[in-house]
């Protein structure tokens, strides 16, 4: 026990050359709504934006201390690249960071902003799987050091960090830890620090539901690989979590794991940009999201609750699917396709049919005049749930025929 606590102490002190501790807040916001102490680490306010570059950084300090290799490659669409970046800048070390091609721009340009001079970004692969073979292979050739988001011991310690600064941040030790989980290198590091550190926290692990990779694991008894990963949650969606944060994390009931609709954690994103003006990416907001379902089953009550908050990398570009997605989510928007009868007065016939606070938010039609009959791409907005459902009643009764699509995937990804 002593070795981990020092060793983790040792990696503290020197990533405080890097940057001070990330804040440990109280949200008095999320407090009032479940009754209790709702503290959040505040990941998102690091220098990248996520906890990522404490433990790219630690990786790296301790090969140039061991004097082993001052070349570091990574693959990463996203936090790890920009953590691995900023860490070879403050080390004067040289980077090689491999990126698929369809990585958006300004992930790219920030990149390259952290890691200035001291990096080179490669470009290759449609799929991260591509991508990742060919940083592991070009490692290899160079004699460099391949530097895994997760699943490696000196990543882990390195993001064991957070919850030192956690304990020491708070007046008391939490009664219950929630961590986002991808990968697993974060859950992995704060569970084994705090088992030691505060034997009495409790833990919580939230996934997104398209990546549940550590649920899945548990039930299995070993670390599977999804057949499909929903890559909205981009920070978190890791098909296979990764074998040395699961050996750590093996001993949880898989029921300690909660999975978190990609939907409705854009309805989380929105509240607290909205409410407390915190900007968090959807991995971010994981551990916030599950509240709700822990509040259902009773189980924050009198509890000091901390929760992570890994990250904020939000591409504002992003803001309208995100509205898009929590609207539906809430049943605040449906989008249908409906029969119209070809006539005069139709199209006046259904707007009657609206009510008060039922807003057109799409409307495409094709008259074609060999047919009795147009269809019509309609979205409805409204205030609240129930008035899309009266909408569908008196769509009944007026004869009118329709077929809601909101959650036909794919008639969803094609027509809205």
């Amino acid at each position: 026990m002593a070795d981990l606590l020092d060793d983790v102490a040792a990696a503290e002190v020197a990533i405080r050359d890097l940057f001070p501790a990330t804040p440990m807040q109280l949200n008095g916001h999320l407090s009032a709504r479940y009754g209790t102490e709702i503290w959040l680490k505040r990941e998102d306010l690091a220098p990248v934006r996520s906890y990522k570059l404490r433990g790219a950084f630690n990786a790296m300090r301790k090969a140039i201390h061991a004097g082993t290799n001052r070349h570091f490659v990574c693959a990463s669409a996203g936090n790890h690249a920009q953590g691995v970046a900023y860490a070879c800048r403050h080390f004067g070390a040289r980077g090689t960071i491999f990126m698929p091609v369809t990585t958006p721009h300004q992930k790219i340009d920030k990149t390259r902003i952290f890691g200035g001079d001291s990096i080179e970004i490669v470009l290759t692969g449609d799929y991260f799987d591509q991508t990742l073979t060919a940083a592991q292979e070009f490692a290899t050739e160079q004699q460099a050091s391949f530097l895994s988001p997760f699943d490696s011991a000196d990543v882990i310690e390195g993001q064991a960090t957070v919850a030192l600064e956690m304990l020491a941040q708070m007046p008391a030790p939490p009664d219950l830890v929630i961590l986002p989980v991808g990968g697993g290198g974060l859950a992995a590091g704060v569970t084994h620090y705090l088992q030691d550190a505060a034997p009495g926290a409790q833990f919580i692990f939230a996934e997104p539901q398209g990546g549940a990779s550590l649920k899945s694991a548990l039930q299995a008894g070993s670390p599977t690989t999804l057949s499909r990963v929903d890559s909205f949650v981009d920070g978190a969606a890791v098909a296979r979590i990764g074998d040395l944060p699961f050996a750590q994390l093996r001993g949880f009931s898989p029921d300690r794991v909660l999975t978190a609709p990609e939907d409705r954690l854009c309805i989380t994103i929105l509240d607290m940009l909205n409410v407390e003006g915190i900007v968090l990416e959807p991995a971010g907001a994981l551990s916030i999201d599950v509240l709700q379902d822990l509040a259902a089953q009773g189980a924050l009550a009198g509890k000091k609750v901390a929760c992570v908050c890994s990250g904020g990398n939000f591409d504002f570009e992003r803001l309208p699917e995100v509205k898009e997605r929590a609207q539906r989510f809430a049943g605040l928007k449906k989008y249908f396709i409906l029969r119209m009868p070809q006539r005069p007065g139709a199209l006046r016939d259904f707007l009657e049919l609206l009510g008060p606070q039922d807003d057109i938010a799409r409307f495409e039609y094709l008259k074609k005049s060999a047919r009795n009959f147009g269809s019509v791409l309609i979205g409805i907005e409204t205030t609240e749930p129930r008035h899309l459902r009266e909408l569908t009643e008196r769509l009944d009764a007026a004869g009118f025929a329709y077929q809601d699509i909101t959650q036909d995937e794919l008639l969803a990804q094609f027509l809205i």
